[in-house]
């Protein structure tokens, strides 16, 4: 079955007469798969190296390995740098960010606007640092 689109769920949600009855007839459109689920999908569809992913991601390779595992979580900072390392379109980093239950990326913050311009652009991890530094930003 095809999931229902976010703005429909929400239409529905909000002419529901009461939660138990919205959420057996759209069970199926439900988000229930964790960020580490995701990210191995992600991996998997587009060929990806999870070793060359955390090395580009700057983060530690025990770390890395565990959240791919599941066996722990990322923090928001760590999500964004293994997206970025991934080379995840705004949109994907934005969908990841939801999975993960973090905010999503707010171009009317000026650090989450460095990042989406960073990663709209293809930069490297190591790059939007730099422009985060830049700007008096804290880095990733």
């Amino acid at each position: 079955m095809i999931k229902m689109p976010t703005d429909e769920m929400l239409e529905k949600l909000l002419k529901a007469n009461n939660i138990e009855e919205y959420i057996k007839e759209n069970r199926e459109s439900f988000v229930d798969l964790t960020i580490s689920q995701f990210l191995s999908e992600y991996i998997k569809v587009n060929k990806l190296t999870k070793s060359h992913i955390i090395k580009n991601a700057e983060i530690s390779e025990i770390f890395g390995f565990q959240v791919f595992s599941g066996t722990r979580n990322p923090s928001r900072n760590t999500l964004l740098s293994l997206c970025i390392a991934m080379e995840m379109t705004v949109e994907e980093v934005q969908t990841a960010l939801k999975i993960a239950k973090f905010a999503p990326l707010y171009p009317k913050f000026k650090r989450d606007s460095i990042i989406i311009l960073g990663i709209a652009k293809n930069k490297a991890v190591f790059e939007i640092n730099n422009e985060l530094y830049d700007n008096n930003e804290e880095t990733l």
